[in-house]
């Protein structure tokens, strides 16, 4: 039997996760091949137990059918990202900016009831988040545009800024580093 634990989310939760998923759908629907989930089906997951023998799952429901020490907290649902957080995404996932400190007690004490029967905690750290989406495939454009970009800032950049004003960012930095030509490396 497939197993987990989750924090099931209220009808209002639910219906804005979904409205969210849909206006992604439908923007990303030629870019992107996935397995939504369906409204009804929203959660934020625990734990994910995976497939589990029959003779564990009483054990398993015992162990989790306790009252837990954490008291009642507010969970707050933002923003949006994907795993991995680099390379193609495997999964869209909406965030917890509220509670995810108490979502991640519960996961330490999810952990000191399941290891005894058998269970083996993750090594990565609990990232609490509500899952919308499964990505199957993505195009080519789709995976160019989640590529990382990275450098090295020097010291000279930090004379180059933008104004709000300036018509366009080139002409911001030249005039910029013409002001600061003395300072930050423009010797």
């Amino acid at each position: 039997m497939r197993l987990f634990v989750g924090v099931e989310l209220d009808e209002r939760v639910k219906e804005a996760a979904a409205q969210i998923a849909d206006s992604l759908r439908l923007n990303l629907e030629q870019r992107l091949d996935a397995r939504w989930v369906p409204p009804a089906n929203l959660h934020i997951t625990l734990w994910f137990l995976g497939e589990v023998e029959q003779s564990r799952v009483e054990p398993t429901v015992q162990a989790i059918d306790a009252p837990f020490h954490e008291p009642a907290f507010d969970l707050e649902i933002s923003g949006l990202g994907a795993f991995p957080p680099a390379g193609s995404p495997r999964v869209l996932w909406l965030g917890v900016t509220s509670g995810s400190t108490q979502l991640a007690r519960l996961h330490a004490e999810l952990n000191r009831r399941l290891e005894p029967i058998g269970f083996v905690p993750e090594r990565r750290a609990y990232s609490a988040h509500l899952t919308i989406a499964r990505v199957k495939e993505m195009s080519r454009l789709f995976r160019i545009a989640r590529s990382e970009i990275s450098f090295a800032a020097e010291q000279r950049m930090l004379a180059v800024a933008v104004s709000a004003r300036s018509p366009s960012f080139e002409a911001a930095c030249r005039r910029k580093v013409q002001r600061t030509r003395h300072c930050c490396g423009y010797h």
